[in-house]
């Protein structure tokens, strides 16, 4: 009796799109399990590939989770922009920084569709909820020594922003200035990191 040829790992035979069909296989795994539940491993079996080639084109499994999302930045890019710098213009660096992410139409509308996911669907908000709690809010959180608590308000705070000023489209936040913004919510935010 023969034995059954072992699949070689790396890119399967046949494939061009080795890196969508991860992303695809990521929506699926992190839509059955969650963010907390769904391991590069098992993408990487949903997607019959080998865990090595996961990790090739997606550094983190947040990165994957951003990718597979679309959402507009990683953890890995936006963590550095936020805790590196005085502390006394921490709460400024952040909201400049989501103000700038929310911007452009092309950054935005990801960031906003899976906020509005979120909001009618369960399945999703925990996804979302997963995702920014562990990969970005609670290590901003610890890294600043800041209770998580704080962070999470401060984040609340500016998600509502997002929502007055691009699904709402209230006025006059809607038409204010980045300037304007960061003047008003800043030194509230900033009390937040005051421990």
């Amino acid at each position: 009796m023969t034995e059954p040829a072992r699949r070689r790992p790396g890119r399967r035979p046949g494939s061009a799109d080795t890196r969508g069909e991860i992303l695809a296989a990521a929506r699926r795994v992190f839509a059955e399990k969650g963010f907390d539940k769904a391991t590069v491993r098992g993408i990487a079996r949903e997607a019959e590939v080998d865990p090595a080639l996961v990790h090739h084109y997606f550094d983190t499994k947040a990165g994957m989770f951003a990718a597979a999302m679309q959402l507009p930045i990683t953890p890995q890019q936006i963590l550095p922009l936020v805790v590196e710098g005085p502390r006394e213009q921490l709460a400024e660096r952040l909201v400049r920084l989501i103000l700038r992410v929310t911007a452009a139409p092309e950054t935005r509308e990801p960031l906003v569709a899976l906020i509005r996911s979120a909001m009618t669907n369960e399945q999703a908000a925990a996804m979302f909820r997963e995702f920014i709690t562990n990969a970005l809010l609670f290590q901003v959180a610890d890294r600043l020594e800041v209770p998580h608590l704080r962070i999470e308000a401060a984040f609340g705070q500016m998600i509502g922003v997002v929502l007055a000023r691009y699904v709402l489209r209230l006025e006059p936040i809607a038409s204010a200035s980045e300037d304007e913004l960061v003047e008003l919510l800043a030194p509230t935010i900033q009390r937040y990191f005051s421990v």
